[in-house]
């Protein structure tokens, strides 16, 4: 089996949801663990701020990676969450509300020193890392520059997403993901370089008929 990597896109940190997480008056258990000094999984606050589909790209992603090195710090589980200010984190990292706030001041736009430069530099590291036989597989819009920009010029026509993801929305793609992750179905990926990015809408997902958490 081909080893492969998944980048995930981030969440939107200035929406309600993210605002509810910081909130101080919130008791859940995901706004309390941000207030600690021990923080929450990065990964646990994008869920919860973006829904169904950072959780279909996050239950996918471990559902299916397949890093060369299991060991290897940089490489990790395979799995690797694009942040606005961090580059590209473990979905693991712990973070505080104090990181969170960081992630809404940042424009997540290739032009944006700030998110660019420490995406880069993350990017490169797992680029060299993984070797050049490993696919890097984006899930996360690839119509727009401000995730492409920066890591086609890195991973070159290695960087791919999965071509069902075209004509779809988020909601879409992440009941998909998940659908897929339950079935133990792998989607086909194409590169990023040279593919057809825009398309019409595809029909609507049949509806779920079995609990979405695995």
């Amino acid at each position: 089996m081909p080893h492969r990597v998944f980048l995930l896109s981030p969440a939107n940190c200035n929406g309600i949801r993210a605002k509810q997480a910081l909130s101080p008056r919130a008791q859940f258990a995901l706004a309390l663990a941000l207030r600690s000094a021990g923080g929450a999984p990065l990964g646990d606050l994008f869920s919860f701020v973006s829904g169904l589909y950072f959780r279909g790209k996050l239950t996918y992603a471990r559902r299916f990676a397949q890093p060369p090195e299991l060991d290897n710090p940089i490489v990790g589980g395979g799995v690797h969450v694009i942040t606005p200010t961090a580059g590209l984190r473990s979905p693991d990292t712990l973070i505080t509300q104090a990181a969170v706030r960081g992630f809404a001041r940042v424009d997540v736009d290739p032009d944006n020193v700030r998110y660019r430069r420490p995406l880069e530099a993350s990017a490169r590291a797992l680029a060299a890392e993984i070797g050049p036989d490993c696919d890097v597989v984006l899930l996360g819009s690839v119509a727009s520059p401000k995730y492409v920009t920066v890591l086609t010029r890195i991973f070159g026509e290695r960087l791919k997403f999965p071509v069902s993801f075209v004509g779809r929305g988020d909601m879409s793609r992440g009941g998909l993901l998940l659908r897929h992750a339950r079935d133990g179905v792998e989607l086909e990926y194409v590169p990023v370089l040279g593919a057809v990015l825009h398309g019409a809408r595809p029909p609507k997902l049949p509806p779920i008929k079995w609990p979405l958490r695995l």
